[in-house]
């Protein structure tokens, strides 16, 4: 007997599963906190000789050193490129939250008052049209600024508003007369 095909679930589980971990390893790594310098403490000898050694402070900082902020950056812009480099080559659409999430340029992660900052622009007339705003987003690893729309209602065309708010105006002068 033949296998019946299954209808529900989603094709290529196991590459969008993929992304998903690259993308939540890259963002962890970007917000993970710069770890502190360990206090140089000396090292002892095994407990057979009765003097201390130590070593000097340039051995201990050596040791820290691979867990720099630096390196935790530089494996998470890695991660991103690889997110990008996957979603590319098996050809699936990434979502454009996650898109935003990744600096076109340099391919960090965009975590907010950490790797980049984020205002809201509005370059109306008075900044009076709120569908005219822009949340700009700076990367602090390479200064260049993304432009992404926020979504505000617009107001509809003339032609396709309701028709009694195209009335209103006789109604208003109704108003007046009975009030006046």
């Amino acid at each position: 007997m033949a296998k019946g095909k299954s209808n529900g679930g989603v094709q290529n589980r196991a590459i969008y599963s993929r992304v998903s971990f690259l993308q939540q390893a890259a963002v962890f790594l970007a917000s993970s906190p710069s770890p502190s310098p360990l206090p140089p403490q000396p090292l002892s000898v095994p407990p057979r000789h009765s003097s201390t050694v130590s070593a000097p402070a340039s051995a201990i900082d050596s040791v820290s050193a691979p867990g720099s902020s630096l390196s935790l950056q530089g494996m998470s812009r890695r991660l991103a490129t690889d997110l990008r480099s996957v979603s590319l080559k098996t050809r699936i659409r990434l979502s454009p939250a996650l898109k935003q999430t990744i600096c076109k340029f340099c391919d960090s992660i965009l975590v907010e008052r950490e790797t980049c900052t984020s205002s809201i622009e509005n370059k109306s007339k008075g900044g009076n049209k709120p569908w005219a705003d822009v949340l700009v987003r700076k990367c602090h690893t390479c200064g260049r600024e993304r432009r992404y729309p926020v979504h505000a209602t617009r107001q509809r065309r003339k032609g396709e508003r309701d028709v009694a708010s195209v009335d209103s105006p006789p109604q208003k002068q109704q108003q007046q007369q009975q009030d006046g």
